[in-house]
Parts: structure tokens; C-alpha cells; sequence
């Protein structure tokens, strides 16, 4: 892990994107038609994203916007959409530019902004030289990789390997949906409002289930949106876990002592969800997130855990191990 230097005091903000304006055409066979921006505004083909083009692409908006959210330091991934999983062994020449830009982005922050590079699913050889790379990147704690890859998790195979690798050094991995399409979601932004918290259920379950946390227990993993729908079926899944075999078959515990093992980022939408989430996961695994600059984003992250109860430096606790840093002795709850 390569982030040797320090950061800004205060609550870190572990959920927040960005990608450079000569990547806004996106990974090779990337069906959406690529990223472009008419007249300030950036659109996905000819979606309409609802937010300035530089809120995604221009170093010195993001640092301003993280200054008056109040975040100590926000740490930056590419959309979901730039993810290398449609034709990822055409993807190299992507990554390494992303993971490039990005280390030379956050180099200019003074500590405002930590990266989460890119990193192929699909061959377990290439992911390590890549990340083996990114684990010497000041700047760049990990990296940000799909909840599924063409109906594929992270129980087994090479998206297992590669958890494994990112733990052998020491890089943090955040999980972020990728809006899959289903026919049934076709309207009212359903693709969003349900498939992505399904996504994240999906992976969540193959990681408990499978055993993944016993096999990796240094692995830092991340699931974003609050896990999704996951802290309302752990006990489902610890019932189907001592009622059938071919339910506990992959791991040796029941899932919900594995759930304390994850973290999860505090974008639930409401203090109900966020209460049950933290009911479930471990005080020490609970990190701020946003989702900037998206119109799901949480609009006011900090505020939002302050007003309910969640204590600003064990936030700051939090993230700085979740990176792979040492604690502060005297986190500063907001800067």
C-alpha cells in the first residue's frame, strides 16, 4: 500500500469518482457509447447526467467540493462505467493510463484526495502485475472493481484470486455496482433504485458463503451503498446456513460472523437502514461515503452520520485503516 505521506485531518469520504477528460471514451467494448460532455454537462451516450463535466474530470472542483462537504479527504475511483470488463484483455493500455493519471491527479492535492485504481477480473497474472504496480503508487491505496463480472462473483476463480492478491499486498478494495440492465427495471431508474443494491447483495453473499473472509482475513473489502440489501437478509442467509448443507458447504461459520469482517460505506438514504447496518457490521468496519458527484450521492455525508449518532473520529479511524494507514492519535472530527 502506497500511501506513505499524510492526508487531511477529518472525516474521509472513502466513495467519490473521477476520470480523466482523455478517458471519457471508456474501456474497450464498453457498449454505452462512451462519456462526452455538450456545453459543461456530462453525458453517458446520450444520457443526461446531471452534473458538470468537471465534477467528474477536473482535479481542483473535486478538491473544492470536498473542502465544503466538510470531508477531511475524499478518496476518488473511476464510474462504474469505466470498468474493464467487456473486453478487459483489450483494456491494458486503459488501465495503466487511468492508474497513471490518477497517481499524478492526487500528487497535486496536498493530501485532499487518495485514489482506487482499475484491474482486469479476467486474468489473474495480469491483475497482479497491475496491482503490484499500484501497491508502489504513492498516492493509490487499492482499487475499485464490479460486484459481478458476466454472472460471476468473488467465491471462486480468478475474481477470488485477485481478492487475494490485492490482500498479499496490502491494498484496500471497494465494490461498486455497475447498473446492470434487466428488463424488468427498464423504467423509473429501477436499473439504479434496485439492481444496484442487488449487485452488491450478490457479491456480499459469494464473499460470506464461500469462505473468502476465513481464507482472507486481511483482505480490506469495501461494499458501498450500506452493503445494499445485505444487513436485512443476514439472517436469512444464517438461517438457510444451519438448515442446509449446500448452503454452509463453502465456509466453516455462519455468515453474520463473517459479516463483521467487512466494511461498508454509510450511504443508506435513511437512519432506519443505516441503524439496522450498524446493528449488524462492526463499529470499526462503518466508513463515510458519498458517491460524488452523482445524483444519488449523499448530499450532505458528514452531516448525515453526525445527526445520528456516529462519532466523527472513529470515523476518521476507520477510513485511515481501511487505506492501509496508521491511525492519528487525535483524529479532528471535521475539518
Amino acid at each position: 500500500m502506497a500511501v506513505t505521506g499524510d492526508i487531511r485531518a477529518g472525516i474521509i469520504d472513502v466513495h467519490a469518482h473521477w476520470l480523466p477528460r482523455e478517458l471519457l471514451a471508456l474501456p474497450p467494448g464498453n457498449p454505452l457509447g462512451g462519456m462526452n460532455d455538450r456545453d459543461g454537462e456530462l453525458f453517458l451516450g446520450d444520457i443526461r447526467l446531471t452534473f458538470p463535466t468537471a465534477a467528474m474530470t477536473d482535479i481542483e472542483t473535486i478538491v473544492a467540493d470536498t473542502v465544503k462537504a466538510g470531508v477531511g479527504t475524499r478518496v476518488i475511483s473511476a464510474p462504474p462505467f469505466a470498468f474493464p470488463v467487456h473486453a478487459p484483455a483489450e483494456a491494458d493500455d486503459y488501465i495503466a493510463s487511468y492508474n497513471e493519471q490518477l497517481a499524478q491527479a492526487v500528487a497535486t492535492t496536498d493530501g485532499t484526495l487518495v485514489g482506487l485504481g482499475l484491474v482486469r477480473l479476467d486474468d489473474v497474472d495480469a491483475a497482479r502485475r497491475e496491482l503490484t504496480r499500484l501497491a508502489k503508487t504513492e498516492g493509490v491505496a487499492g482499487v475499485a472493481v464490479p460486484p459481478l463480472v458476466q454472472g460471476r462473483s468473488y467465491g471462486d476463480g480468478v475474481m477470488r484470486e485477485v481478492l487475494a492478491v490485492a490482500a498479499e499486498l496490502g491494498l484496500a478494495v471497494l465494490v461498486h455496482p455497475m447498473q446492470l440492465p434487466r428488463p424488468e427495471w427498464e423504467h423509473h431508474y429501477l436499473v439504479n433504485l434496485i439492481g444496484n443494491p442487488v449487485e452488491t447483495t450478490t457479491a456480499v453473499a459469494s464473499v460470506l458463503l464461500d469462505g473468502v473472509m476465513e481464507e482472507l482475513p486481511n483482505l480490506r473489502i469495501c461494499f458501498v451503498h450500506g452493503g445494499g440489501c445485505s444487513p436485512s437478509l443476514i439472517g436469512r442467509w444464517g438461517h438457510g446456513w444451519r438448515s442446509r448443507d449446500d448452503v454452509r458447504q463453502g465456509s466453516s461459520r455462519p455468515p453474520a460472523e463473517s459479516f463483521t469482517q467487512l466494511y461498508f460505506d454509510t450511504i443508506t438514504h435513511d437512519p432506519e437502514v443505516l441503524r439496522l447496518l450498524r446493528f449488524h457490521a462492526s463499529p470499526d468496519r462503518i466508513l463515510c461515503g458519498s458517491d460524488y458527484p452523482f445524483e444519488m450521492a449523499q448530499p450532505d455525508p458528514v452531516g448525515f452520520l453526525l445527526d445520528n449518532g456516529i462519532d466523527a473520529a472513529a470515523l476518521e479511524t476507520n477510513g485511515r485503516v481501511f487505506l492501509g494507514m496508521t491511525p492519528t492519535a487525535e483524529p479532528t472530527a471535521r475539518t
